[in-house]
């Protein structure tokens, strides 16, 4: 994400298939794949190099408002609220849950023992983390020990999604629930910092008076665990809080969405009717989202994706099973499949396009510059130079993932 990083040299599995097509399987659900890859396609186009590409297009049409209501999207919210960027990182984690219902599955009637698909959920956990780690420390002086991007957080929690698995719905959306509520009342019943907190020292910020004030910018539980756990690993200097607000306990809410991901997984996989699964998707997301608005406006809690309120997590939540739901009733239902394959193409190598527009988007803009100028990049003006370094990016990272597609290599871990 945009104010995140994420990458490191993990042992990852690469499995290249003979050019023949499979048959068909029920199992597949083409609604998923479609879903992973358009939320890569946004960050495969407009992550990397350039964050903040949009600010000097809206300064250059001040006079057009719906430039600004548009680019807005594409850009983290300062702290309430929800933009169609704040979606990428529930969507991802969404969709590990949903997968891991299919898997698990899978191992299981390949005869695999749950030791060793224990072993397994284990083993890609940490390196998932790993590579979180790896990733953000590409300009860093040394290895920069934090853990709050996608891939990290996924890592974070991959063990315990596992360990849910199979348990019945009951159960899973107990486990969700209680996660939840116990998330709120830890930051509800923590006494809120002094009048006289410096929030300058720790790139914190007072968003809120009263009973929100709990929810403030670096003001709150996850922080001082950061501030005691992250200094434990060594440092260039002694950490004092993430300037985004970004914290590492926001694995323990952002379960709560990877365990809704299982639930639909779980749920579609069923062998209830393609309507009844779909009447289950949409209202259950509906009933989501409304619960974490009522939190929102009712002044329980604020929706913050930046540290995972509860009431994120369920508004999220909900807007990604009712996503998933849409695209189910559109692909694996009516058939509509042809439409998606720019998304599917990324889609199929998630983790190796993530990695590679945060490995080579400096080298790609640099070597078209070397070979071309500066005229591929400014021949719309200086203030979309950003956002076409970003595209030229893209444009290199679908290729090489259709190179992949069309030879059945995929990137595994």
């Amino acid at each position: 994400m945009k104010d995140q990083s994420a990458q490191s040299p993990v042992p990852v599995a690469i499995e290249i298939s003979p050019p023949v097509t499979p048959a068909p399987t029920a199992q597949r659900l083409s609604s998923l794949d479609a879903f992973r890859g358009f939320v890569m396609l946004l960050l495969v186009f407009l992550d990397r190099p350039n964050g903040g590409w949009s600010e000097e297009i809206i300064k250059a049409h001040t006079d057009t408002p719906w430039v600004a209501a548009v680019l807005n999207q594409f850009e983290h919210v300062q702290w309430a609220g929800l933009v169609l960027w704040d979606m990428i990182q529930p969507s991802f984690m969404f969709m590990v849950g949903a997968a891991a219902a299919y898997s698990y599955a899978s191992r299981a009637r390949r005869g695999h023992s749950f030791w060793r698909m224990f072993g397994h959920a284990v083993y890609r956990a940490v390196v998932l983390i790993l590579l979180g780690v790896f990733l953000r420390s590409k300009f860093t002086p040394g290895t920069n020990w934090t853990f709050e991007d996608v891939v990290s957080q996924i890592g974070l929690g991959y063990v315990f999604v596992f360990l849910l698995w199979n348990r019945g719905w009951k159960i899973q959306l107990a486990a969700a629930l209680a996660i939840l509520l116990g998330y709120w009342m830890l930051f509800a019943f923590w006494p809120p910092p002094p009048a006289d907190y410096d929030y300058a020292a720790v790139h914190g910020k007072a968003f809120y008076e009263g009973f929100q004030a709990h929810w403030n910018k670096n003001a709150h539980p996850a922080l001082y665990f950061d501030q005691w756990f992250l200094n434990l690993f060594p440092r260039q200097s002694p950490y004092v809080g993430h300037p985004g607000g970004y914290m590492t306990l926001n694995f323990i809410p952002s379960l709560a969405t990877m365990i809704f991901g299982l639930m639909a997984g779980a749920q579609l996989r069923g062998d209830h009717s393609q309507r009844r699964k779909l009447l289950t998707l949409l209202p259950g997301g509906a009933l989501a989202m409304a619960a974490g608005a009522a939190m929102h406006y009712a002044g329980i809690c604020p929706i913050v994706k930046r540290i995972w309120t509860p009431s994120f997590a369920l508004f999220s939540g909900g807007i990604c099973l009712i996503t998933l739901g849409l695209l189910y009733a559109l692909m694996d239902i009516a058939g509509w499949r042809r439409w998606a394959f720019p998304a599917v193409v990324v889609g199929a190598n998630s983790i190796a396009a993530y990695a590679l527009i945060h490995l080579t988007g400096e080298w790609v803009v640099a070597t078209v510059r070397h070979h071309f100028g500066d005229t591929p990049y400014n021949f719309l003006g200086a203030e979309y130079q950003p956002l076409l370094e970003n595209l030229s990016v893209g444009i290199f990272v679908w290729l090489i993932c259709l190179w992949m597609y069309r030879r059945h290599i995929h990137v595994r871990i």
